[in-house]
């Protein structure tokens, strides 16, 4: 087993995971604006679809989505405690026996046969944590698909920024006064990440070039027992979309979702998200926005790809 497999692993597994990432769309406005794109495209693509797969499936957030749409989804996920957290979700939405859960790593999917699924779909980049395995797993996607797939993975030229704005994540804040221990983190260590930010050319160059955030430092984390952050395969649009056509996807659209959203600050972007009507007419916009090819590379966190079989 590869280390970003058992990196994932112990990440994921952590206890609280599956309440944490349950609350993200309460929490942080970027997170809101992925799911509500990625959201607006699940059920604007429904007509036929009766199965679905959704890889790296988390806490149910696109799985009971579509189960109370009628599909019957298969839910399988590398965490037990995010499982457990999707089987109260869909109990309380009255889907859970629309919803078979499976523990897994989609590095192995051979227990699924060829066209088993109507619909496959893998949001908020777990194909990226499979490195150095991601075309790989790519390709697993796309064999045990029938129809349509629809995928998110990390962003290239979205996550280059990072490398020079290391409080990036507090501009999309919803509400500083909340419990959760990452927006107290970055609220707390803001002014310190700004003091010690130095702007490395050579870091910066290296991304662009391999496309990889982490490695040795990660191992090297997790070998002492720690918690790292998965080391993660970051995608050029150009290459997404050649994989894909290398294995037969056809009709392929890509979007960006938060391109839009990441050139307001996070004043404005909280007061849009407090307000009912501009919250749902800005959602719209992002959504038209963030679909231009030419600015799906810019995606917030991810990138986005959908195309048929």
């Amino acid at each position: 087993m590869d280390y970003s497999r058992k990196i994932s692993e112990r990440l994921w597994n952590m206890p609280d995971k599956g309440e944490l990432e349950s609350h993200r769309e309460e929490t942080f406005i970027d997170d809101i604006i992925q799911k509500s794109h990625i959201e607006k495209e699940l059920l604007s693509h429904l007509d036929g679809m009766k199965t679905v797969f959704d890889g790296g499936a988390g806490c149910g957030r696109f799985s009971i989505l579509l189960a109370k749409h009628g599909c019957e989804v298969t839910h399988f996920d590398i965490s037990q405690p995010m499982i457990d957290k999707a089987k109260e979700l869909a109990e309380k939405e009255g889907v859970l026996d629309k919803i078979t859960f499976v523990n897994g790593a989609l590095e192995d999917l051979k227990a699924f046969n060829d066209k088993s699924f109507d619909m496959v779909i893998s949001f908020d980049a777990p194909i990226s944590y499979t490195y150095p395995n991601q075309e790989k797993v790519i390709s697993e996607l796309i064999r045990i698909c029938r129809k349509r797939i629809m995928i998110s993975v990390s962003s290239r030229l979205g996550c280059l920024p990072y490398l020079t704005n290391p409080i990036q994540k507090n501009q999309f804040i919803l509400d500083e006064t909340c419990d959760d221990p990452f927006v107290k983190w970055c609220i707390r260590n803001k002014t310190n990440a700004i003091e010690a930010f130095h702007f490395s050319k050579e870091a910066v160059i290296k991304l662009w070039k391999e496309g990889l955030m982490g490695g040795d430092s990660e191992i090297e984390e997790y070998e002492k027992g720690g918690v790292p952050w998965c080391i993660t395969y970051t995608f050029m649009p150009d290459e997404l979309e050649n994989i894909l056509k290398c294995y037969g996807v056809k009709n392929i659209k890509m979007a960006g979702p938060g391109a839009y959203a990441r050139t307001l600050p996070n004043e404005l972007l909280v007061k849009i998200m407090k307000d009912s009507q501009q919250r749902s007419d800005f959602l719209d916009f992002c959504h038209y926005y963030d679909s231009n090819p030419f600015v799906c590379g810019m995606g917030k966190d991810n990138l986005f790809a959908q195309g048929e079989l």
